[in-house]
């Protein structure tokens, strides 16, 4: 049996650190990519020499991508795109959209032509909106592209929970849907200690006050780091959507999707419970909303629907 190949292209420190963590667990080899020319190369083989230490037999490799040169990167199984510009001073969100756009866009191309038969997991932001422009552009079958915010939004519910119920995080399952933003949509009726619901364990307001954490959770850490943003937890959350399709788990995650009317949803990327497997987004599971949840998730997708509008996909 051949040994799986993810690309991650992005050699930030999301890009690097979901690179390890794959290497880490043995998943797969690895090809890290980025326009610079160095820093890549220099990070795989920093990887590759803590193999001997770490045990795992997988192999980690670094190129520049600068020239538009992915050969490298050829026949992988799963490509994991971090790539993108961070929002700076006077920018402005349709600023930011347009110039990741065009980022998504050439990596995208360069994907295609050199692993036709590849998954892939966007990571880069605006997530929802950058998904549908992998989707878009790559002419792929909407199960072989995702985003992934789901997953990582649902952690970090997950340790709050965690920490104010003083319990293992091994016993929380949350869950988030909605796009990946302020309009997320955290749903405790469906998060559970032990499988115990949320709201038979703590009182409303520790409840609102853990949901509009999760809502913050990205800018809460930006606030802290003061010169970046958050990317052990967002790598985490990539690695467990690898992973899920690398041993076919048929693993039930929040991803980002492509909705054809799921959910009363059609033609956008939005977060909700998927199946992961080998060939991707098997299943979009289907779970009741009350009027209230409903609304919140219509209103999530409307401002996904916002951006997409801008880039005219």
């Amino acid at each position: 049996m051949s040994r799986k190949k993810v690309t991650v292209v992005g050699g930030g420190f999301v890009g690097s650190t979901t690179a390890q963590r794959i290497v880490d667990k043995e998943l797969a080899d690895v090809v890290l990519t980025d326009i610079l020319d160095g820093p890549p190369a220099g990070k795989a083989l920093d990887m590759v020499e803590s193999t001997p230490i770490t045990r795992t037999d997988a192999f980690a490799a670094g190129i520049t991508t600068a020239t538009g040169d992915y050969r490298a990167t050829a026949g992988s199984d799963v490509v994991v795109i971090t790539a993108g510009f961070p929002r700076k001073p006077g920018m402005s969100r349709d600023d930011l959209l347009k110039a990741n756009y065009d980022v998504v866009k050439g990596v995208v191309e360069q994907i295609v032509k050199n692993s036709p038969n590849c998954i892939i997991v966007m990571v880069t932001n605006p997530l929802d909106a950058m998904a549908q422009a992998a989707l878009k552009i790559s002419g792929f079958p909407k199960h072989r592209v995702m985003g992934m915010a789901g997953v990582l939004d649902s952690a970090r519910m997950s340790a709050f929970v965690a920490m104010e119920c003083e319990v293992s995080v091994e016993n929380v399952h949350s869950f988030v849907l909605g796009g990946h933003g302020d309009d997320m949509v955290p749903l405790p009726r469906y998060s559970t200690v032990a499988g115990i619901p949320l709201p038979d364990l703590l009182p409303k307001e520790k409840i609102d006050a853990i949901v509009d954490r999760t809502r913050k959770g990205g800018a809460e850490i930006v606030n802290l780091l003061k010169t970046g943003s958050a990317y052990y937890a967002p790598s985490a959350a990539a690695v467990e959507m690898v992973e899920a399709i690398l041993k076919d788990k048929k693993k039930v995650l929040p991803c980002a999707v492509y909705l054809e009317g799921e959910y009363g949803i059609r033609g956008l990327f939005v977060g909700v419970p998927v199946k992961l497997g080998a060939k991707g987004a098997e299943e979009i599971i289907q779970i009741k909303l009350t009027a209230e949840e409903n609304a919140a998730l219509q209103k999530s997708a409307a401002s996904v629907k916002e951006l997409v509008t801008v880039l005219g996909i």
